[in-house]
Formats: structure tokens, sequence, C-alpha cells
């Protein structure tokens, strides 16, 4: 076996041991190797015609989920839509938190525990996942999972928020050092910080976990 193999068998076995444990809490969760199979995989979850949030998240672009809803007739409500007015933006997040599924990723998830942590400016991301009516679809890269608690907040705040203000191009100190600083700065992304234990009283949670790095 050489050693991208050796690579992609070792992924394979991270996914389906935390795969297990999520079930094993509550959530309908499931390994796929890439993010082909992960669109098939969410497609086939959600039914044609059904209404979608995604809240800012650049795993599920990457897999084309968005574009192939959208041929299916779904409504796919996004806030970060750039032709949209800013005064229309409120009631898109209202739309988002409301649908009938909300799809999404996460910053990070224990290996050891399966606790989603996530960290919002807004508090619309972390908000819809903890309440929302409409059903939850995680869809995570295998480079989002870490063995512990400790190593997810530092994932969350070192790996996943630089590289994602720069993006948004945000004027803030970990955007120049590239790593976090626990700034006081008036733009600031990292304000609210979640961690989902389990799945939200009488609410359907999914997870499908991707053999191959998706987001940041």
């Amino acid at each position: 076996m050489d050693m991208n193999e050796a690579k992609i068998n070792g992924y394979e076995k991270l996914g389906e041991t935390v795969c297990k444990k999520l079930n094993k809490l509550g959530y309908s969760a499931w390994f796929v190797k890439n993010k082909e199979e992960a669109l098939k995989a969410a497609l086939e979850l959600i039914p044609e015609g059904a209404s979608v949030g995604v809240p800012g998240t650049v795993t599920v672009r990457q897999i084309g989920l968005i574009d192939e809803l959208k041929k299916r007739g779904s409504k796919v409500s996004v806030h970060w839509d750039p032709e949209l007015k800013p005064e229309d933006r409120k009631a898109r997040l209202l739309e988002e938190m409301t649908s009938e599924w909300l799809v999404t990723s996460t910053n990070a998830l224990t290996a050891d525990e399966g606790v989603f942590v996530n960290i919002d400016g807004s508090g619309n991301r972390v908000g819809a996942m903890a309440w929302a009516p409409g059903k939850l679809l995680y869809i995570v890269g295998i480079n989002k999972i870490t063995p512990d608690l400790e190593t997810a907040l530092k994932r969350a705040r070192n790996t996943a928020t630089p590289p994602n203000v720069i993006r948004l191009n945000y004027n803030v100190p970990c955007a120049a050092v590239g790593h976090c600083v626990n700034c006081n700065s008036h733009e600031r992304v990292c304000r609210i910080v979640t961690m989902m234990e389990r799945p939200p009283f009488g609410r359907e949670c999914h997870v499908i976990i991707v053999g191959e790095e998706l987001g940041y």
C-alpha cells in the first residue's frame, strides 16, 4: 500500500469511527469517500422541491450542492448572496432558519465525544444549528475532526477563522498573523461559541462525513 492509499484508508477508518459514535448519540451519520459521493448522498436525503437554508459555509459550496438543489426546484436561501441588497439581508437570514432543511458544516467535531464546536459572529449560523424548525444536515470534511474538545476549540479559532476572515476581507489581527490573538477588534468574528453534544430535542439531525479535506 502506497502513502496515498494509506492516507485514504486512515481517513476512512477515522470517519467510520466517528460516525459510529454519532449514531449512538442520536444522529443519523455516515461516511462517504469524496465530495462527489457527499453530493449524491445529500441529494438523496433532501426531497426534491424542499426549501433549504444554507448559512455561510465553504464546504457546501465546494461539493456543488446549492446549484444542484436549485436545478431540482428547491428554494435555497443564502444571506451571503452578493446580489442581495443590505436592507433585504435580515429577511433572508430568517428564511434560512425557517427552511425545511438547514445545511451547513462545522468548525470542528471531536472524535472522542462527538461534539460539534462552532464560532460565529452574528449568531445566525450557530443559532440555526441549535434551534430551527427544519431538519439539520452537517457536511463535514475529514479535516474538521479533532481528538477532543481542547483541540476542537483551538481548531475553530486558529485553523478555521483566519482564512475565513481573509476570504471576507475583515480587518482583524488574525487575518494579518494567521492565528488567533484573542483580539478586541470591532470586526472580531469570534463572538459566540457553541458546543452541540447531542441532537436538540425533537429535531432530525444528519451528518455526512467526507473522506476529503473540505472547508476551513
